[in-house]
């Protein structure tokens, strides 16, 4: 079946054509490379997996409780447009809701493939070409398991909302080398991160587990990549050029703040778009989410260099501040940890399994030869 078929309503079926500038670079210099990127590129290499072995499929999937988490995830929770629906009508929303999730999840990781063989194409280092040419792949992996999950368990795809797709275009768009790493490594995966452990850690469901799970073992290494990079390019700029990028990080930020909104979602069930964002804002859950959404973002753009009186003021407006004194380091740990940690239980269990039905084979040969005997 094709795509274009499970959308919510009609996409174009051409491509989105990005204009792009700037230079292809190349570089002589075969020997020369820091060494926190090139051990980042090593473990890309070791940590490369296949979603057709590494994940369940076989996992049943309700398409109308997808995540399994409270119903007061949902922006019109309490509200007179829940109390008027149907049971039928919640589940279908849920689907929506879940549909939606997920359709900007993997809007997002074909945006982080394109984006990352722009990087290998212009960035100048070596090692940092080494780095992206691994996240490339990765990110290939990202869009075939998410694009896998909506068109097998959930069964409806929503188009790319428009303050993502603005994102991107900014991003591939610029001519400067670090910009990609900027929109990209920092804003795009800083945000997609932070959601995705939110769902991770809330869903009562294994299949979206393993994925949200195995998809952060490998977006941790992505955002210590940008990190890293731009952290030594950005102690060379001037002050105008640091504000630049800064201006660029701003404007970002209040892109995503208004894309999880989901206000395509609401549309589809009559809830009048004025009166979405204030439903939004009065979501005791939704303020939590959006304050934990920028929990990766905040610190990063600490760390890299861009943490003028403006942006403080920014994260501060968006009630995200606190979370310049989170420590990524020990967050990316966690995530790696509990894809690992995932591993070993499954494994487990899968052996236990396996020893219950030889053990029961074993018993029964026995009874047979007894009862012969």
């Amino acid at each position: 079946m094709s795509t274009h078929e499970l959308y919510t309503r009609p996409v174009p079926t051409s491509t989105w054509d990005v204009p792009l500038t700037g230079d292809a670079r190349f570089t002589w210099e075969y020997d020369d490379g820091r060494d926190r990127l090139l051990a980042l590129y090593q473990k890309g290499k070791d940590r490369q997996w296949d979603s057709v072995k590494r994940i369940d499929w076989d996992l049943e999937v309700d398409p109308h409780d997808v995540l399994g988490v409270p119903d007061q995830s949902l922006a019109i929770h309490g509200t007179p447009y829940w109390d008027k629906m149907s049971e039928r009508d919640r589940g279908e929303l849920r689907r929506h809701s879940a549909s939606w999730q997920f359709s900007q999840f993997v809007h997002g990781e074909q945006g982080a493939m394109v984006t990352a063989a722009r990087i290998v194409e212009s960035v100048p280092d070596l090692d940092a070409k080494f780095y992206s040419a691994t996240q490339t792949m990765d990110e290939a992996r990202h869009v075939e398991v998410f694009s896998r999950f909506l068109q097998e368990k959930i069964g409806m795809v929503y188009p790319i909302n428009t303050n993502l797709q603005g994102l991107l275009n900014e991003t591939l768009g610029d001519s400067r080398w670090d910009m990609p790493y900027l929109g990209m490594q920092v804003l795009i995966e800083g945000l997609a991160l932070a959601a995705f452990g939110v769902m991770r850690d809330m869903t009562t469901k294994p299949l979206p587990k393993q994925i949200l799970a195995y998809v952060m073992q490998d977006e941790a290494r992505h955002v210590a990549f940008g990190r890293l990079a731009l952290r030594d390019y950005y102690r060379e700029l001037s002050a105008p050029e640091l504000k630049e990028r800064e201006d660029f990080v701003v404007e970002g930020c209040y892109l995503m703040r208004d894309r999880i909104r989901g206000r395509e979602i609401w549309e589809n069930f009559g809830v009048p778009v004025s009166e979405v964002d204030e439903m939004v804002r009065n979501s005791p859950y939704m303020r939590a989410f959006q304050s934990l959404l920028f929990s990766r973002i905040v610190p990063c753009v600490k760390d890299i260099g861009l943490w003028s009186d403006r942006i403080q003021a920014t994260f501060e407006e968006m009630g995200a501040l606190d979370a310049a004194r989170s420590d990524l380091d020990a967050l990316m740990r966690q995530d790696e940890e509990i894809a690992e940690r995932l591993d070993a239980e499954r494994f487990a269990a899968e052996e236990a399994e396996r020893k219950a039905e030889v053990d029961a084979v074993i018993a029964e040969e026995i009874a047979q030869g007894a009862a012969s005997s």
